[in-house]
């Protein structure tokens, strides 16, 4: 009986998507389910790691577990000139469609849903690309000046309504919007599916028992990341977290943030050789790294007890 109701939803929902909204029929609903999704939670966001690395803002994602929040990160494009569509809930004939988002040469419909920082629900002003050469806002968006040099500030596209409810799906109870017609255009452009890195990034989060609403109650802990597989923002964070309560000095958090300097180096050059991306063997050979500057955070201040 229950895999019969489970069917005459999904029917509904495709019926529904068919006939009430034709515009956006292109795009694929990979799950549909009777629970929504929490709203979006507010998070800082880390700064941008790399020139030309894209935001990709977090999101809820379903799994055998319930929703999950996949945090969002910083990632490399898959060619220049394309922009992140995000994906988005869309609540139509009584049940929950995820949207997945995808790589484009404009932004498309992701359902109005306000996820931050240059996505308000409409488009994207977080930056553009000038030719081969992405500028970011930084009126909207967070980079490490030092590595990123094109930048432009416009503080006319910020919206300064206070967002209490971060509302995270279309439809009745959520988000009330259409297609504008240049998201009309846009849905019909040609797509280029998620990269490995955000593939991978998914993936690990569906692992993460933290990242679990129904253990989060949807204030995940670590809700953002400056890049895929790394722990840089959430290192500062500690770091900063340890100097405050005096179990790191001053002298010791500059140590330790000049090995994690060294480490997203060695990462980007290892980015470079093997064109954007990283192997398995180089994966494991970061996180081990990593685990060891965690490990000095502390070590220091326990060695002088």
């Amino acid at each position: 009986m229950r895999s019969l109701l489970d069917f005459r939803h999904l029917l509904v929902l495709t019926l529904a998507l068919a006939f009430i909204l034709p515009t956006v029929s292109q795009a694929q609903v990979a799950v549909s389910i009777t629970v929504a999704p929490p709203v979006i939670p507010v998070y800082a966001q880390p700064a941008c790691p790399v020139e030309g690395y894209l935001w990709t803002p977090g999101y809820w994602a379903w799994g055998p577990a319930g929703y999950y929040w996949v945090p969002g990160v910083w990632v490399a494009p898959p060619r220049v000139g394309l922009l992140w569509t995000p994906g988005y809930w869309g609540f139509v004939g009584g049940v929950y469609g995820w949207h997945a988002g995808y790589w484009g040469p404009h932004i498309g419909f992701y359902g109005g849903v306000n996820y931050g920082f240059g996505y308000g629900g409409v488009g994207f002003v977080g930056g553009v690309w000038r030719g081969s050469v992405f500028a970011y806002n930084t009126a909207v968006v967070h980079v490490d000046e030092t590595v990123v040099r094109n930048v432009y500030v416009d503080r006319t596209v910020i919206n300064n309504t206070t967002v209490v409810n971060r509302v995270s799906f279309n439809g009745p109870g959520g988000v009330m919007a259409r297609p504008t017609a240049q998201e009309q255009v846009a849905i019909r452009e040609q797509h280029f599916q998620p990269t490995q890195d955000q593939v991978s990034h998914q993936m690990s989060a569906s692992h993460d028992r933290s990242m679990l609403a129904s253990e989060n109650h949807g204030t995940p802990q670590h809700a953002a990341f400056a890049s895929v597989n790394q722990r840089q923002f959430n290192q500062q964070q500690r770091i900063a977290n340890g100097i405050r309560s005096g179990q790191m000095t001053a002298g010791q958090a500059a140590h330790v943030e000049h090995q994690e300097a060294d480490i997203h180096r060695e990462v980007q050059n290892d980015r470079a050789a093997n064109g954007g991306h990283l192997t398995p063997q180089e994966h494991n050979q970061v996180e081990h790294q990593q685990n060891n500057v965690s490990h000095e955070i502390y070590k220091d201040k326990h060695d002088e007890k």
